[in-house]
C-alpha cells in the first residue's frame, strides 16, 4: 500500500501518483491502494460526467480518485475542521475544480441537499456504527442506477431495499458495491 502516515496516492486518472496529505485523526483510515484499484475496476475505469458523493471523506482518497478518473461532480462532505482545511489544501494543489467541499455533518447534509448522485462512496468511522441510518437516507441521493460503495471493519449485509452487486475483503475490511433492488 502507498501509504505514508498522513500521506494517500491518487492510483489512477489524471493525478496519478499525486499524494494527498491530511491531518493525524484516529478515525482517519484511507482507503487502501489495493481496495481503490479493486472498487474502481468495479465502478469502471473512467467516471467522465458522473456525480459523485463522498460522505466522511476523512484524507479524500476515493474522492480525488473519482475526480482524478473523469467524474464532472465531486461533492466531499466532512464535518472536522482539520480534516475540511487539508482537502481544501488538497484540491487547491490538484486544481480540482470539479470538486465542492463542505464542512458539515454527514446526517445534516443528507437532511439538507437534495443532489441526485451516481456514486455515494460511504465510509464512516467504525466506531459510530452509522451505516443502517445512512442507508435509510441514500436512495432519494441517488440518480438513475446509481451506486454506493459501502466500507466496514466486519461482515455486514444490507438490509432492503438494497443489493449487493460487488462484495471482498482485505485484511480486516469488507467493502461492498450496493445498488437499489427492483421493486417487485
Amino acid at each position: 500500500m502507498t501509504l505514508v502516515r498522513g500521506k494517500v496516492r491518487i492510483i489512477g486518472g489524471q493525478w496519478r501518483s499525486r499524494l494527498l496529505t491530511f491531518p493525524a485523526n484516529p478515525d482517519l483510515r484511507p482507503t487502501s491502494d489495493r481496495i481503490r484499484e479493486t472498487v474502481f475496476n468495479w465502478l469502471g475505469q473512467d467516471l467522465t460526467g458522473m456525480s459523485c458523493l463522498d460522505l466522511f471523506a476523512g484524507s479524500g482518497a476515493l474522492g480525488f480518485e473519482a475526480a482524478s478518473r473523469g467524474a464532472s461532480q465531486v461533492v466531499m462532505v466532512d464535518a472536522d475542521t482539520k480534516i475540511y482545511n487539508a482537502l481544501h489544501e488538497n484540491k487547491e494543489k490538484l486544481l480540482a475544480t470539479q470538486v465542492e467541499l463542505k464542512m458539515m455533518n454527514a446526517l445534516n447534509f443528507l437532511n439538507s441537499d437534495v443532489r441526485k448522485f451516481d456514486v455515494i462512496f460511504l465510509d464512516p468511522p467504525y466506531r459510530l456504527e452509522l451505516l443502517p441510518k445512512l442507508l435509510l437516507l441514500l436512495p432519494s441521493h441517488l440518480g438513475k442506477d446509481g451506486l454506493v460503495y459501502a466500507e466496514t471493519k466486519s461482515a455486514w449485509v444490507a438490509d432492503k431495499p438494497w443489493r449487493v452487486k460487488r462484495s471482498a475483503k482485505a485484511g480486516a475490511v469488507s467493502y461492498q458495491l450496493l445498488e437499489l433492488a427492483l421493486n417487485g
